[in-house]
Formats: C-alpha cells, sequence, structure tokens
C-alpha cells in the first residue's frame, strides 16, 4: 500500500483540491501586481506547454489506474474459476477426501465472499490469507495421501493441475491488490497540477479579456480526473468498486453440489 491509501480516499482528494485552487488563487493574485503590463506571449507560451504537461501526466496516471483496476477485475474473475474447477474436480476423488475436500473448498470460497460487504480488500485482512493458505495447504495434504496409495491417476492429476491453478491464482490476485500506481507519480501529478493552475490564473490576471473563471474551471477539471484516477487505483476504498459478481456465483454453485 502507497500512503495516499493509509488515509481515506475523499481526504486525500479535498486536500489535493485546497493545493490546486490555492496555487491558482496565488497566481491570480501575483499576477495583478503586472496586469498593467499585459500578457506577454512567452506568458502565454508557457500557460499552454503547462497546461499540456498536465494533460500527458494525467493521461498516463489514468492508463496506469485503468491497466490496474483491469487486473484486479480479471484476478477475480480467474481466481473464481480456478476454485469452481477444482471444486468439479475434487467431486471425482474418493470418499473420504471428497467430502473432506468439498469441506474446506466452500469455506475457502465463503471466505472470499463475506468480506465483501466490510469495504476492504482482501490483502487487507491478513487474518483471511493466513486461513486461506492454511485451507491450500489443508488440501495439498489431502490429495499427497491419496496420491500415494491411489492407482487413479487421471482424477487425482486433474485435481492436482486446478489445486495448482487455484493456489496460484490466489497469489496474482493478492500481487494485483498490492500493485498501485507508485506515489511519487500521484505526488508528481498534483505538484504538477499546482503549478500549472497557479500560472493559469496568473495569466489570467495580466489579461484584460480574462476572467477568473476560466483558470477556476480548469483547476477543477484537472481535480475532478485526478479523483478518477485515485478511485480506479484504491482497491477497495474508491467509488469504483470491483465487480464480485463471479465470486458470489462459485461460492452459491458449491453450496449447491451434493457431493
Amino acid at each position: 500500500m502507497t500512503f495516499f491509501y493509509n488515509y481515506p480516499l475523499l481526504s486525500i482528494f479535498l486536500v489535493g483540491v485546497v493545493l490546486v485552487f490555492l496555487a491558482c488563487e496565488i497566481g491570480w493574485r501575483l499576477g495583478r501586481r503586472r496586469e498593467s503590463q499585459g500578457v506577454g506571449g512567452n506568458v502565454a507560451a508557457l500557460e499552454q506547454s503547462l497546461l499540456g504537461v498536465v494533460a500527458l501526466m494525467i493521461g498516463f496516471s489514468f492508463l496506469m489506474a485503468l491497466t490496474r483496476f483491469e487486473m484486479r477485475r480479471e484476478s477475480v474473475l480467474n481466481e473464481a474459476n480456478a476454485i469452481g474447477t477444482t471444486a468439479l474436480r475434487a467431486r471425482l476423488l474418493p470418499e473420504p477426501y471428497r467430502t473432506e475436500s468439498l469441506k474446506l473448498l466452500r469455506e475457502y470460497v465463503q471466505m472470499r465472499v463475506d468480506y465483501i460487504p466490510s469495504g476492504k480488500s482482501m490483502v487487507e485482512l491478513p487474518a483471511a490469507v493466513n486461513r486461506s493458505n492454511q485451507i491450500q495447504e489443508g488440501l495439498w495434504q489431502q490429495v499427497k495421501a491419496l496420491s500415494a496409495k491411489d492407482n487413479n491417476v487421471v482424477p487425482t492429476g486433474l485435481y492436482i493441475q486446478t489445486l495448482n491453478d487455484m493456489i496460484d491464482n490466489q497469489g496474482k490476485r493478492l500481487s494485483a491488490l498490492r500493485n498501485q500506481i507508485p506515489e511519487e507519480v500521484l505526488i508528481s501529478l498534483f505538484a504538477v497540477a499546482a503549478i500549472s493552475c497557479g500560472f493559469a490564473g496568473y495569466a489570467s490576471r495580466l489579461d484584460p479579456l480574462r476572467t477568473r473563471l476560466p483558470a477556476a474551471i480548469t483547476a477543477a477539471l484537472v481535480c475532478a480526473v485526478i479523483f478518477i484516477i485515485l478511485d480506479l487505483d484504491a482497491p477497495s476504498t474508491g467509488l469504483i468498486k470491483i465487480d464480485q459478481q463471479s465470486m458470489i456465483d462459485t461460492a452459491a454453485s458449491l453450496s449447491a453440489f451434493t457431493d
């Protein structure tokens, strides 16, 4: 987790809004001292260049956040599919391994459904991760004992393959949850946005035909897009949530198994 997500997302956004609008106001007040001289070509060109840099950084950051969001959403689907396939192949195992494996798999998937209302991601729940690891070890020990005495290689081999996939998919999902935009990029984005909006306020004050409104609108739009970037990059605290329906459906299908 980066520093930004140790605090509520709305608080981070509001602090960023204050900084950007404060920079805009400071630029406006500094421009008041030179408004009689008019806007030079260099000032106008520099304003456009800075806003172009902001647009570039926003586009770059948005792409990073969107890519990570898609990875997290895909990891939920892949893990749900892996759990479902493992449960289906567990039904091919002889007793008592079939019943015990399905029992552990039901608990395994139900854990992933139970924490959804908490508003936290799995990576923020060490107890859930530890219990998942214990269940994985329990499943592995069962299939290890079965493979040592069962000559029916095909069902056991298929089950071992999907069990490995299920374990791997948990690691991929946890990795996707931890993979966030580096905080240095977010700090740079806020800094460049504040400087650019401050300079926009400065240039607006120098031009007698311009008012404070365009600079304020620019600052507001920049802040809104930054908020979307932060929201996409927040695995659990944002308004944009990862769809967990595939995991819910998998838990329901396992509950309906008659073993």
